[in-house]
């Protein structure tokens, strides 16, 4: 395995990285903007590779011809999951007259949703180089190459249900489900370059049990948090139909138990992160895992005061994808915390025998 193979497999594995968290970023921006619908079809944008500019190149009646185009590719979505037992769904998504809305062409949305797009093939080309570049590690560590091989699955199945969620014009659940996979792309990426650095690591040696305890629990509880917000989101997109922008100061008090259980959570959240810390501090570790852990602390913070803005300032759309970028970063950082514990306890062994 050559030192320079070595270095592109990184160097590719960290972009790919950042650009699923640009793609979650941009993801944010079509979400608070209202631009999901801005392309009513998949792959193409109304039917082409290059997205209109201007409601003139269009027919007069394509909210009809894009709404049948979904009707027909919705029957087949729905025969699947009823076959994969998702039966309630499959109902839903044949009978909610909602998902047949079309909305006005807007070039500004379509614009938004069409780089979203980009993007997110940007990414299947790079997690496939990444996946080349992995076999040099197939001699020394088969893992490696066999999680760049899950990733770009996942990527794939990504794009497909990508290509559900415009079909069921933003079904409740399904984002929710895709914002996972999502997260699970960028765990599978973190193992794998971690993994290319497992023999560089200084693993924890003491308190080792309670950091990996406190670490768990911190990722399970923003994994919570995340669901929750999505919840709230999908939530908000309702409200915002009902009520309108000119009541946008009425939406929180509309949203219910949900939203106070997101907030209040936050909270359990960085406590839980406060103790890590006070652990890891006292413990005998790499500078790096000691420098992410208060990483971590000023995500959390920086969360929290963003959803905070949020709750005093009615909102505010430019707010909402910087808070749904920082709870994946918060993610992304607890899984470097506990995969590079994970891998060296495993190497701390090896050595031992």
């Amino acid at each position: 395995m050559s030192l320079l193979n070595t270095l592109n497999f990184r160097r590719w594995c960290i972009l790919t990285i950042i650009s699923v968290y640009l793609l979650i970023f941009i993801g944010g921006i079509v979400r608070s903007t209202g631009s999901g619908m801005g392309c009513p079809d998949w792959p193409k944008c109304f039917g082409t590779w290059i997205p209109p500019t201007s409601k003139e190149e269009l027919p007069k009646d394509y909210k009809e011809i894009y709404s049948n185009k979904r009707k027909l590719k919705n029957q087949k979505v729905s025969n699947y999951l009823k076959k994969l037992g998702f039966a309630d769904l499959s109902l839903k998504i044949l009978n909610d007259p909602s998902v047949y809305n079309e909305e006005i062409f807007n070039p500004t949305k379509t614009i938004i949703e069409y780089l979203n797009r980009v993007i997110g093939v940007l990414i299947g080309f790079f997690i496939f180089i990444t996946f080349i570049f992995s076999f040099s590690f197939w001699k020394s560590d088969k893992i490696i190459p066999l999680l760049c091989f899950a990733s770009l699955i996942f990527v794939g199945f990504q794009g497909w249900l990508g290509s559900i969620v415009v079909s069921t014009n933003l079904l409740p659940g399904l984002i929710t489900i895709h914002m996972l996979v999502a997260l699970l792309i960028v765990f599978l990426l973190i193992f794998s370059i971690l993994r290319s650095y497992k023999n560089e690591f200084i693993p924890v040696i003491t308190n080792e049990n309670k950091i990996k305890f406190f670490i768990i629990l911190g990722l399970l509880f923003t994994l919570i948090q995340i669901v929750l917000g999505t919840k709230v989101r999908e939530m908000t997109d309702l409200i915002s139909i009902q009520l309108g922008e000119s009541r946008r100061n009425e939406w929180i008090g509309n949203f219910g138990n949900i939203f106070l259980t997101h907030r209040s959570f936050s909270w359990l959240v960085l406590i839980n992160n406060i103790i890590l810390l006070y652990f890891i501090k006292r413990s005998y570790t790499k500078i790096f895992f000691y420098n992410f852990s208060k990483l971590l602390i000023f995500l959390i913070v920086t969360e929290i005061a963003s959803g905070i803005s949020m709750n005093y300032f009615s909102i505010p759309p430019y707010v909402q994808p910087i808070h749904l970028l920082f709870a994946t970063l918060i993610f992304g950082v607890q899984s470097v915390l506990l995969l590079s514990l994970m891998i060296n306890k495993k190497e701390d062994k090896l050595k031992k025998i």
